[in-house]
């Protein structure tokens, strides 16, 4: 009896904390989709407040089953929530030999996917927070080197660009010196011209090429992670049915 109810409480324990953070997740997401202007990007691959919307929705019915259900031993919404984290499990294992076969392929889509999200650059607040996150993160700037970001209509290095960023970057790209007191917002003014020596003021090396690299270093502890905390609610799940 000790070893059942142990179970049920923990199996409710961990859907709850998911569930809170799927509605956290979903009330950022309406918020951001608020705040934000209209017709700029409404598009699930390069508007992060409509994916937060999606994650945070299907979270919350998920671990909304699991939670009523360990609560109130109701065996078919214990068996809706185990069905669909076997589901997911499924899905996470295709992804990752579909992505192991067709390495090349998803390489290329990401690099679409992220080129569009630099043409956007400016265009959405979200996106933009997003960019300036993951070049921070991994100090890089574009998607293959920073001559990217001639592409934005912001910061193409074209005589005719009236822009003040013309030929420049955003200051995510920028190296932050040692002895800096004050950030210098205006550091990747013009680097695109400097031929010489742009890797003094920015980072000059793609954000793909990183992220790859962090992919592959931690794809087995990310991984891993996600199959045993999948596995332990469907183990505790099981013991309902």
């Amino acid at each position: 009896m000790r070893t059942y109810k142990g179970i049920k409480y923990t199996l409710f324990f961990c859907c709850y904390i998911f569930w809170v953070a799927s509605g956290v997740l979903f009330a950022v997401g309406i918020y951001a989709k608020l705040a934000k202007e209209k017709d700029v990007v409404d598009t699930l691959t390069t508007d992060p407040a409509l994916l937060l919307l999606t994650v945070g929705s299907l979270m919350f019915i998920i671990t909304f089953l699991g939670c009523f259900g360990a609560l109130r031993d109701a065996s078919i919404l214990l068996k809706m929530f185990l069905g669909i984290l076997l589901v997911i499990l499924l899905l996470q294992i295709a992804a990752a030999v579909l992505g192991f076969l067709f390495s090349d392929m998803v390489l290329h889509r990401t690099e679409q996917l992220m080129k569009k999200a630099i043409v956007l650059y400016r265009e959405d607040l979200d996106l933009e927070n997003v960019i300036d996150f993951v070049q921070k993160k991994f100090l890089c700037c574009g998607v293959d080197d920073y001559t990217d970001w001639s592409q934005n209509v912001y910061f193409n290095c074209s005589e005719k660009n009236p822009s003040l960023e013309a030929c420049g970057v955003p200051f995510s790209c920028c190296v932050r010196q040692p002895n800096e007191t004050v950030f210098n917002s205006m550091c990747g003014y013009e680097t695109q011209r400097d031929e010489s020596s742009p890797s003094e003021r920015i980072y000059t090396k793609g954000c793909l090429e990183k992220i790859v690299l962090w992919g592959k270093q931690n794809l087995l502890l990310v991984g891993g992670m996600s199959v045993s905390l999948l596995c332990l609610e469907v183990g505790d799940s099981s013991h309902f049915l």
